[in-house]
C-alpha cells in the first residue's frame, strides 16, 4: 500500500510572489510568511503548499501593520506550474492609519534638561503624522536614553499604549513617564593599574557629587584608551552600590605591552627609498611619563630624535615635551646638517591642539645645487645658531581618518628668533580641506601660505626658508624646485608661500581610484610672485598599510622645467 500511494503524495519546490506594495513592506510582508521558510526547497507537498496559502493573506496583513496600515485586503492565489507551486499575494494595503492624539507627559523636573526636552520635542509621529511603529520605538528609545544620561536612573514608562481605531483609521498615544530621585557620581576606584592612584584621578572629568552622565562615563572610558597605557580598560557604574543616590564608579584597567617597537619600509619621490625604525616605552616610571626614540634613513633624509613626555591629564589633555633631533637633508637644492633641542607644552585650546614651545637649531648648510662635488659658482655655504619660540594650533576633524570622505585640517604655525646669528619672525599656514562628492568621488582642497621677517636671510638654513615643488606642494616639480634664484641662478628660497591645489578623486571600487590634479603658487620675495602650475593624474590604493597615492604631473608653460615628474606618497589623508 504504501508503495502504490508514495506517487500520489507529491513533494515540489515552492515560489512566493507578492505584488501591489513597495519593495520595503513586500520583504516585510515576505519575512512575516511561513511559507517563506520553504521557498526554493523541493520537498513542499500539495497539502503545506495549501496550508501555506490558506495562512498567508492574514501574516501578510499583520506584516503591514507597523507600517502604519491595518485596513490591508490581501488576495491569496495558489497555482502549480510543473514541478512548481506558484503562490502569488496581491495586496491592497488600503488607507494608511495617522495618529490623532499624542499624550506624552515627562515631570517637568527632567524637561529642564536640553537632552531630554530637546528628545521629547523631537517625538514622531505626532499628531497628524502617519502611524509609523518603527518610528514611535525609535522616538521611545531616545527619551529613554536622554534621561538615563541625565541621571534619571530610575525612570520608567508608567503608561506605554497606542490605541487604534481601525474603522476611523486612528491611532491615540498615551505615554507617561515617573523619573523618580536624580542620581549624582560618586567616587572612582581604579583596579589593575601600574600608576599611582592621583595620577589616574587626573583623567577622571568630574568632581563627586556631580549629577549623573553618561557622557561622562564614556569620556572617561575614551580617555583612558586614547593615553594608550592600557589593552583593556572597563568603566563600571556600580548603580546597585549606590547610597543616597550616589553612584561609585570601578574602572578595571590591565596595562598593555610597555615597549613598543616598530620598523617598516617607505617610498616618497621627496625623500627617496628609505627604513624607519622606533622605539616606544609607553611608560617609564608611576607618573604615566613617556620615552620616544625614532631613526630614519632614506636616499635623501637622515633623522634621528628622541622626545621626552611628562602627561599632565585633565581637560585639556595637557603635556610636556623635551626633544632632541638630528636632521641630514641632501636634495635637489639644499643639503643642510643640523642639531636641534626643542621643548614644548600641548594642550587642546578652543576646538585646537596649541603647542608652545622654544627650539634651539644650530648646524651647518649649503644652498644651490648640492647634489654635486664640484664647486659650482653660485653655492651659498652657512652655518647658524638660532633660538626662538613657536606657538602652533593643530585641528583635524574627519569623519573616518584612515578615508577621509568630509573633513578638513588646519596648522598654523608662529615663530620668532630674537637674535644670536639673525633676528627673524615667520608666521606658516596649511589648510586641506576634503569633501565627497556621491558614494565615489573626492574632492579635495589644498593651501598653503607663508611669510617671513629676517634680519640676515644667508643665516636662516633650508628648513626654516620657503620652497615650493614636490610630492605635497605642486607636483609636476622636483622637491624644493622652485624658489627664487640668485645671481647665477641657482634656487636658494624665499620670505614667503603662497600655493593652492585642487584634486578629484574617482573610485572603481572600494579600494581602487584615480585622480586628477592641478597645484599652482610660488615661493617667492617681495612681491615677485610668479606662478607655477603643475597638473597631471594619478592612481588611489587603499592598501593594508594605509593610502597610496602614485602621480604624475607636468609643468605647464614654464621655461625652466620640462617633463613628467613622478610623485610617490604613502600616509594618512589629514
Amino acid at each position: 500500500m504504501a508503495l502504490a500511494i508514495a506517487p500520489l503524495a507529491r513533494a515540489d519546490t515552492l515560489k512566493v510572489t507578492i505584488s501591489g506594495i513597495d519593495e520595503d513592506m513586500a520583504a516585510a510582508v515576505r519575512a512575516n510568511l511561513t511559507a517563506s521558510q520553504y521557498a526554493n526547497r523541493n520537498d513542499v507537498s500539495e497539502t503545506q503548499a495549501r496550508v501555506f496559502a490558506d495562512d498567508a493573506a492574514a501574516q501578510a496583513a499583520t506584516a503591514l501593520q507597523p507600517y502604519g496600515y491595518y485596513n490591508a485586503e490581501v488576495a491569496s492565489d495558489l497555482q502549480h506550474q510543473g514541478s512548481q507551486w506558484m503562490l502569488s499575494l496581491r495586496v491592497t494595503p488600503g488607507p494608511p492609519t495617522f495618529v490623532a492624539k499624542l499624550d506624552l507627559q515627562v515631570p517637568d523636573i527632567a524637561l529642564k534638561l536640553t537632552p531630554v526636552r530637546h528628545a521629547v520635542r523631537s517625538f514622531h509621529p505626532k499628531a497628524g503624522e502617519q502611524m509609523l511603529d518603527g518610528t514611535y520605538e525609535g522616538s521611545k528609545g531616545a527619551i529613554a536614553s536622554a534621561l538615563l544620561e541625565t541621571g534619571w536612573l530610575d525612570a520608567r514608562a508608567t503608561e506605554h499604549k497606542v490605541a487604534v481605531t481601525r474603522a476611523d483609521n486612528r491611532a491615540d498615544i498615551h505615554l507617561h513617564y515617573e523619573v523618580g530621585e536624580r542620581y549624582k557620581l560618586g567616587a572612582v576606584t581604579f583596579t589593575g593599574s601600574q600608576f599611582e592612584p592621583e595620577f589616574l584621578q587626573r583623567y577622571v572629568p568630574w568632581e563627586p557629587g556631580d549629577w549623573y552622565s553618561q557622557s561622562n562615563l564614556l569620556a572617561l572610558q575614551q580617555a583612558l584608551t586614547d593615553a594608550d597605557y592600557f589593552s583593556i580598560v572597563d568603566v563600571l557604574p556600580e548603580v546597585a552600590k549606590a547610597k543616597d543616590h550616589v553612584v561609585p564608579v570601578k574602572v578595571e584597567v590591565a596595562p598593555a605591552k610597555r615597549t613598543v617597537y616598530t620598523a617598516g619600509l617607505f617610498v616618497g619621490t621627496d625623500t627617496g627609498p628609505g627604513v624607519r625604525a622606533g622605539i616606544r616605552r609607553r611608560w617609564i616610571n608611576r607618573r604615566g611619563h613617556t620615552l620616544d626614540n625614532e631613526v630614519l634613513i632614506a636616499q635623501r633624509l637622515k633623522t634621528a630624535q628622541v622626545v621626552y613626555g611628562i602627561p599632565r591629564p585633565g581637560h585639556d589633555h595637557a603635556s610636556f615635551n623635551l626633544g632632541i633631533g638630528y636632521r641630514d637633508e641632501n636634495t635637489r637644492t639644499s643639503k643642510s646638517r643640523t642639531f636641534s633641542i626643542a621643548a614644548n607644552a600641548t594642550r587642546d585650546w578652543h576646538g585646537f591642539v596649541r603647542t608652545l614651545g622654544v627650539h634651539l637649531l644650530s648646524g651647518t648648510f649649503t644652498v644651490g645645487n648640492s647634489r654635486s662635488n664640484v664647486n659650482i659658482p653660485g653655492i651659498e655655504r652657512g652655518n647658524s645658531t638660532l633660538i626662538y619660540p613657536e606657538i602652533g594650533l593643530t585641528k583635524k576633524v574627519a569623519d573616518n581618518p584612515l578615508f577621509v570622505r568630509n573633513g578638513y585640517s588646519i596648522n598654523l604655525i608662529g615663530r620668532a628668533g630674537p637674535g644670536i646669528d639673525t633676528r627673524f619672525a615667520q608666521a606658516l599656514a596649511d589648510v586641506v580641506w576634503i569633501h565627497a562628492l556621491g558614494r565615489d568621488n573626492r574632492l579635495i582642497l589644498r593651501g598653503d601660505a607663508g611669510i617671513t621677517s629676517v634680519q640676515d636671510f644667508s643665516k636662516l638654513p633650508p628648513q626654516l626658508r620657503f620652497f615650493a615643488g614636490g610630492d605635497r606642494s605642486i607636483r609636476g616639480y622636483a622637491y624644493q624646485a622652485i624658489g627664487p634664484r640668485n645671481s647665477y641662478g641657482l634656487v636658494v628660497g624665499g620670505k614667503r608661500l603662497l600655493v593652492g591645489s585642487a584634486t578629484i578623486e574617482h573610485y572603481f571600487t572600494r579600494d581602487w581610484g584615480m585622480a586628477a590634479f592641478v597645484d599652482s603658487g610660488d615661493a617667492f620675495n617681495g612681491t615677485d610672485f610668479h606662478a607655477r602650475t603643475g597638473a597631471g593624474v594619478g592612481l588611489r590604493w587603499r592598501s593594508p598599510v594605509g593610502m597610496v597615492r602614485v602621480d604624475v604631473g607636468v609643468p605647464i608653460n614654464d621655461p625652466y622645467y620640462h617633463g613628467a615628474q613622478l610623485h610617490i606618497v604613502i600616509g594618512p589623508d589629514l
